[in-house]
C-alpha cells in the first residue's frame, strides 16, 4: 500500500463542497437516502494521505483555542452532508487486536475510572476527548480517542474531522482529553501530522470515514503516558455489540459533557455503505468518538461515530475497520 505525505504549503482544495446545515435527528451527521454512484472497491494499491504540521503551527494552534472559541465551534455535521459511500466489500486481513494501556502514574494529573454505564451522560474518561479544528475559515468541533501507538501520540477520529473529503486538511487541530464544561484537566495536544484514507480524502467515501492525528507532547509527557491508551481492533466479525462515546453538541445536548450509547451493530439498511449502525441518539459534535467492543470504555476500539440517516431515527453509523483503515492507523502510529 502506498503512502503519500503532503507538505502544508502544497495542499490544495480539490472541490470543496458547499457547507450546509444538516438536520440533526439521530446521529453525528445526516445523509439522505437518495441513490448515488458506487465507488470502486478498495485494493492493496490504495494510498494513505497525510500532512505534516510544523512545530510553530502546532504551538499557535494551542494558543488559538481559548475556552470561548471552543464553546463557539460548530459541530462538523455539515462537512459530511451529501457524501456518498461504497457498497463494495471492504478489504479485510487477519483479525488483529492490539492491547491498550493505562496512563503513566507519574504523568497523569487526574484519575478517571472507566464506567460501565452504556447510555446517557457519563463521567469523563481520560483518553476520550474533544477535537477542535479549522476548515475553510470555520472553527469546528468533533470527538476523538487516544489509542495505543508506537509513538504514544496517536488520536483516532472521523475522517471528516481532519479532512474535507475531498479537499484540504484541517488546520489548528487539537485534542482536549477528558473535556467537561469548558475544563481541560490534561490541557490540549496539537497535531503534528494528520492521516486518513485516500478513499476519504480524494473521494469523500463515507465507508472509509476514519482519520488519525499524531500530536505533540504536553509538559514533557506523551499523550498516552498522560491519559492512557485504548487498544485497537481491525478486521473483526460484523454485528458485534458496541459502546460508543462522544460529545454531541446539537439539541438536546450542549457538547459540554461526555455521552454514551450502546447496541448490537447492523448493516446499512440502504446498502449505500459498508458501515454498521447501532442504537444511539447522539447528535453533531459526537463525530469521531470511539466505538468499543462490548460494554464500557476499557475494551478495544473498533470504529468511530460517523453519520446517520434522516429517515432512520436514533441510529449512529460507524465505518468497518478493515485493512485500509488499519493501514492508515499503522502509518500514523509509527
Amino acid at each position: 500500500m502506498q503512502v503519500r505525505s503532503l507538505k502544508a504549503s502544497s495542499v490544495k482544495v480539490k472541490g470543496r463542497h458547499k457547507l450546509a446545515g444538516a438536520a440533526l435527528l439521530a446521529g453525528a451527521l445526516m445523509l439522505s437516502t437518495a441513490p448515488f454512484a458506487v465507488a470502486a472497491p478498495a485494493t492493496s494499491g490504495d494510498e494513505i494521505e497525510s500532512i505534516k504540521i510544523s512545530s510553530g503551527s502546532a504551538e499557535s494552534a494551542i494558543d488559538y483555542w481559548t475556552v470561548d472559541r471552543m464553546k463557539a465551534a460548530k459541530s462538523a455535521d455539515s462537512l459530511v452532508a451529501g457524501k456518498s459511500g461504497s457498497s463494495a466489500k471492504v478489504d479485510t486481513n487477519k483479525a488483529t487486536k492490539v492491547p491498550g494501556h493505562a496512563a503513566n502514574k507519574n504523568a497523569a494529573k487526574t484519575n478517571f475510572k472507566a464506567g460501565g454505564k452504556t447510555r446517557g451522560q457519563v463521567a469523563p474518561v481520560s483518553h476520550i476527548g474533544k477535537v477542535f479544528f479549522t476548515l475553510g475559515g470555520q472553527d469546528y468541533v468533533c470527538s476523538g480517542n487516544a489509542v495505543v501507538s508506537a509513538n504514544e501520540s496517536t488520536v483516532s477520529t472521523a475522517g471528516h474531522c481532519l479532512n474535507e473529503g475531498p479537499g484540504a486538511f484541517a488546520t489548528r487541530w487539537v485534542f482536549a482529553p477528558a473535556y467537561e464544561n469548558g475544563k481541560t484537566p490534561y490541557g490540549t495536544f496539537a497535531a503534528t501530522e494528520l492521516v486518513t484514507t485516500s478513499e476519504w480524502s480524494n473521494d469523500g467515501d463515507i465507508t472509509y470515514d476514519t482519520g488519525f492525528a499524531v500530536v505533540s507532547n504536553s509538559s514533557g509527557s506523551t499523550l498516552t503516558d498522560t491519559v492512557g491508551a485504548s487498544g485497537v481492533a481491525f478486521n473483526q466479525p460484523r454485528g458485534e455489540y458496541y459502546t460508543a462515546f462522544g460529545y454531541p453538541a446539537a439539541s438536546p445536548f450542549n457538547g459540554e459533557t461526555l455521552q454514551s450509547c450502546a447496541g448490537s451493530a447492523s448493516a446499512d439498511p440502504f446498502g449505500q455503505s459498508q458501515s454498521q449502525g447501532i442504537s444511539c441518539n447522539m447528535t453533531g459534535g459526537s463525530s469521531g468518538g470511539p466505538w468499543f467492543l462490548g460494554s464500557g470504555s476499557s475494551s478495544y476500539q473498533n470504529s468511530v461515530n460517523s453519520f446517520g440517516y434522516n429517515s432512520v431515527r436514533n441510529t449512529m453509523f460507524g465505518p468497518y475497520w478493515g485493512s485500509v483503515i488499519q493501514q492508515a492507523y499503522q502509518n500514523a502510529q509509527n
